[in-house]
């Protein structure tokens, strides 16, 4: 088991956000978390990368628990709707920086650069790329540190078909080298083409949680997005 979600819980304003939830995901499975605006796909992303502190439960990673952020920051790379980089930074730099906190060698940057096709914008500041270019670096840097676990939110988001094409393609290529990967989506073609599981929340609860082939033909999806 690499990932274990126990009664994790986050509400806002008595509301909205994630109710207790619980699943477990093994290793190499590449999940679609799905669900309308204000499901609480993201909050589920966030407090799994430690990003939120819940208001009730569990993460364990590797046995590691989500208290301990040392250890657990080498286990996931996550990367958010919206990349949080240095735009005033170049590309290379904005690498770099990330790379430092990890002791990572600069040989590793030079690779990464490389594997994402990131060269010929190494020296860019990253306020002139576009929103594909920079999802592009910011899955990049989430993984510069080899975590295992890759989360992202929206990875396609307000992309082109090109460029949803080359994250798909990248996504691929990751999870065949044997990373694990959860992703949120709204796009049925992204969640066909790369989904081997799919779990949906609706109004902050896990509704489904199975295959692909189960999810299409089942009266969750007839119910939610007929």
């Amino acid at each position: 088991m690499q990932l274990e979600v126990d009664r994790l819980c986050k509400i806002y304003k008595g509301t909205r956000g994630l109710r207790a939830t619980d699943f477990t995901v093994e290793k190499g499975e590449l999940i679609a978390v799905v669900g309308h605006n204000g499901a609480g796909k993201s909050t589920l992303l966030k407090m799994i990368a430690g990003w939120l502190v819940p208001d009730n439960g569990r993460v364990r990673v590797d046995g590691i628990d989500l208290g301990d952020r040392r250890a657990l920051v080498r286990k996931i790379g996550f990367v958010p709707e919206t990349p949080n980089l240095f735009d005033f930074f170049s590309v290379e730099y904005n690498l770099v920086l990330f790379g430092r906190l990890f002791q990572v060698a600069s040989s590793r940057i030079e690779e990464t650069l490389q594997e994402f096709n990131l060269l010929p914008f190494r020296h860019s500041k990253v306020q002139t790329l576009s929103k594909g270019l920079k999802q592009r670096v910011s899955i990049a840097r989430s993984l510069l540190a080899d975590a295992p676990l890759l989360l992202l939110d929206e990875p396609t988001s307000g992309l082109d078909f090109e460029m949803t094409r080359e994250i798909y393609l990248s996504l691929g290529k990751i999870h065949a080298s044997g990373k694990t990967i959860l992703f949120t989506s709204h796009r049925p073609e992204e969640i066909k083409s790369l989904a081997t599981r799919i779990m949906v929340l609706h109004q902050g609860s896990l509704v489904f949680d199975g295959q692909p082939s189960e999810y299409f033909t089942s009266n969750i999806h007839q119910t939610l997005y007929s």
